[in-house]
């Protein structure tokens, strides 16, 4: 994936994201039986290991939450304008952490966000007070 691409060209730290409810990376990489649990991150921690994952390619796994995950994408919406789904969110929210370390200081930090919240309208990313009221911020700031 885009990992192998781009540290065949300089040096990266790939960090892999799962949920704290679902931790199948960091199980098998610790030679764990694998025990999924359920989660409402979408898009991640499916309970396998996809076939096109090269756990030898990620540096790191991370984990969080499902309520992290929520929160940073409503934020992303909220400050960035970006409308994003919740594993984006849970991408994010990683990224945000991993930038406060000391690690990383003076660091260039990139996250991808690969879909859009439009996927998301019936799931719990769209039934929160928090994009209630974006929602109606953003209403207002329309009809001014």
């Amino acid at each position: 994936g885009i990992s192998r691409f781009w540290k065949t060209r300089r040096p990266l730290h790939s960090v892999a994201v799962e949920p704290t409810h679902s931790p199948v990376l960091t199980q098998t990489l610790n030679g764990e039986e694998l025990k999924p649990g359920p989660h409402k991150i979408q898009g991640i921690g499916a309970g396998f290991i996809p076939g096109v994952l090269d756990l030898n390619i990620v540096d790191e796994v991370q984990q969080v939450s499902q309520e992290d995950a929520v929160a940073t994408a409503i934020e992303v919406a909220r400050r960035e304008g970006i409308s994003c789904g919740i594993s984006c969110g849970a991408a994010a929210a990683v990224a945000l952490r991993l930038a406060k370390e000391d690690r990383f200081a003076g660091k260039t930090i990139v996250v991808v966000l690969p879909d859009l919240g439009e996927r998301y309208l019936s799931s719990v990313l769209f039934d929160t007070p928090e994009f209630h009221a974006l929602a109606i911020a953003r209403a207002s700031d329309d009809l001014l």
